[in-house]
């Protein structure tokens, strides 16, 4: 395997990690921190981070994951990657899908649904907030889980030489 192989390899053992530590966070107790607020507060506290998430910091670690992952795939159908090829297009298929496509698909929608319930309407940003919450959680969890498999995927082909015979 190239040099430049292995650093893309590091990169996306990085951003994998990172994005799964982010949708860890919000699965492990954002979410459930909101729930100690009144409902029309957590719908509010929820468009809040969601004012915020779309920045270069989570967009950067998101989507330029997602890029390194599809450039260590175009590696591995030249023969760069030698025997990590399988592994490294197993974890950028799980990390595409699984986090950015999630997101596109099933979160940010979500998002958009909360967003455009009236600030003013209380009993509205509550009941909104119920039919968020679930579902958007449960999305979360998915996207959580196929960004820490892509991660392990990506320390498969690093890992196994070193303990291989």
């Amino acid at each position: 395997m190239s040099i430049v192989a292995t650093v893309l390899i590091v990169v996306g053992i990085v951003g994998t990690g990172t994005v799964s530590g982010v949708f860890f966070a919000f699965s492990g107790f954002v979410v459930q921190g909101l729930d100690r607020l009144p409902p029309a507060d957590a719908a509010r506290a929820m468009r809040e981070i969601n004012v915020t998430a779309p920045r270069p910091p989570l967009m950067l670690a998101l989507f330029g994951t997602g890029l390194v992952l599809v450039v260590l795939v175009v590696l591995g159908f030249v023969g760069q990657l030698a025997d990590a090829t399988w592994w490294v297009i197993a974890a950028a298929i799980v990390y595409v899908a699984g986090a950015v496509g999630v997101t596109a698909g099933a979160n940010v929608p979500r998002n958009n649904r909360l967003a455009a319930v009236p600030e003013a309407d209380a009993a509205a940003l509550a009941a909104a907030w119920h039919e968020f919450r679930a579902a958007w959680l449960a999305w979360n969890h998915v996207r959580w889980l196929a960004s820490a498999a892509a991660c392990a995927g990506l320390v498969v082909p690093l890992v196994v030489p070193l303990v291989a015979p």
